[in-house]
């Protein structure tokens, strides 16, 4: 019996990971330039694989970009007193 194709997830094989292959842990190792050639596949360091947030925005503070003018514009006043 097949599976219906609104049950399917559609990024199934695209998602984060947590555990990586023993190929992608030495490509990660030879970018840390933490691995050799003559380097025994067995028994490889731990590697740690976060998953990133690329394209996030942090959210803006209302008030925040008031706050600086007022501190530049004080800083200016008070240079211009002096």
């Amino acid at each position: 019996m097949s599976i219906d194709r609104s049950l399917k997830i559609k990024n199934a094989l695209t998602r984060h990971r947590n555990v990586l292959s023993r190929a992608e842990r030495i490509e990660q190792l030879k970018d840390e330039e933490r691995w050799t050639e003559g380097d025994s596949l067995m028994g490889l360091p731990k590697v740690g694989h976060r998953k990133s947030h690329a394209g996030r925005k942090d959210k803006e503070i209302p008030g925040k970009e008031a706050a600086v003018e007022t501190t530049e514009s004080t800083e200016t006043k008070a240079e211009e007193k002096s």
